[in-house]
């Protein structure tokens, strides 16, 4: 089986799906540029200007034409370089967008997708945030996140064949991430967690780039003989929490690790569920391990005390296990 980049992956996915002519995307500096991390390099020369529209810095014009095209039978993938941006463009992802097919009865449904990037590396305070779970509280939304190459093409694939507007999550730290992709035809079910790694002693739960950290710290742990059972979400709505809840049943210890802020996060909701069906279960409170509370400085330094980090994990496990 081949083994491919994030990035190349993303890229095979487009490909595939822009073989229905229904297909287009928009978005800044995607066509002459080839986007910001390259993903769409070549696609103007190949699909011309009609299908991969470069748009001017304006997320609620490029949101609001792909909602309204997806109205009109359309499948615009819409990309947004940066999920800071997207923040000019919420009236539309959430008044709109989630809202439309309930609002008219369902007889009008939006299949689009929003492709955005979480990331940092220095980028300061508003250029370092995670939406996560902004974007995962609104119903109508389908929010995914996936950690590995065969997941980004697989589940990219499936968010644009979906009748719902889906907001893609991709990191920006991830794109040269390698990984296993087959090369025949094949998609990813949006809601459908994955073990990626079987353990005993104690259950992480996590999802994007979170799932390579955890997978570090994981192994770091098994020198010491503590088996580490880890689960990638994969999709935050709708939520699978099914595997997670089983494993926690078989390790009794559970740590939720999500690149956010704690406070009213991603993490918030899993350990909350956890505790709502695992609770007979219970041996341990539930660790998190998340952003600290402080807006991102720029300096390297503080930013490096700020984010999680392969230690952090290790800690939390530890401190779940005494």
């Amino acid at each position: 089986m081949p083994v491919i980049t994030v990035r190349e992956a993303l890229r095979q996915a487009l490909h595939e799906v822009m073989e229905d002519q229904s297909v287009f995307i928009i978005g800044e500096d995607i066509g002459h540029y080839g986007s910001t991390y390259g993903v769409t390099a070549g696609f103007l020369e190949q699909y011309g200007p009609d299908r991969i529209r470069d748009a001017p810095i304006a997320e609620a014009g490029i949101v609001g034409l792909a909602i309204g095209a997806a109205m009109v039978g359309m499948r615009p993938i819409a990309e947004i370089m940066s999920v800071n941006f997207s923040l000019l463009a919420f009236d539309q992802l959430f008044n709109h967008a989630a809202k439309i097919y309930s609002m008219f009865g369902g007889q009008m449904q939006v299949p689009m997708v929003l492709r955005t990037t979480n990331g940092w590396t220095q980028l300061s305070a508003t250029h370092s945030q995670s939406f996560d779970s902004m974007f995962a509280y609104m119903p109508g939304l389908k929010v995914v996140a996936p950690a590995t190459p065969y997941d980004m093409k697989g589940l990219l694939k499936a968010s644009v064949a979906d009748p719902d507007p889906v907001v893609f999550i991709e990191h920006t730290l991830m794109y040269t991430v390698k990984g296993e992709v087959p090369e025949e035809e094949y998609s990813v079910p949006i809601g459908r967690s994955n073990i990626v790694r079987e353990g005993r002693h104690v259950t992480v739960v996590t999802y994007s780039r979170m799932v390579h950290l955890s997978l570090q710290a994981a192994e770091i742990l098994a020198k010491e003989g503590i088996e580490v059972e880890i689960v990638d979400l994969r999709t935050l709505r709708p939520l699978d929490m099914s595997l997670s809840i089983e494993s926690f049943k078989k390790t009794n210890r559970g740590v939720v690790v999500t690149e956010d802020w704690q406070s009213f996060g991603t993490s918030a909701e899993i350990a909350a569920r956890l505790y709502e069906y695992g609770f007979d279960h219970l041996d341990a409170p539930i660790a998190r391990v998340n952003f600290k509370e402080v807006p991102m400085p720029y300096s390297k330094n503080l930013e490096l005390q700020t984010v999680v980090t392969v230690d952090r994990i290790v800690h939390a496990i530890r401190s779940v296990l005494k």
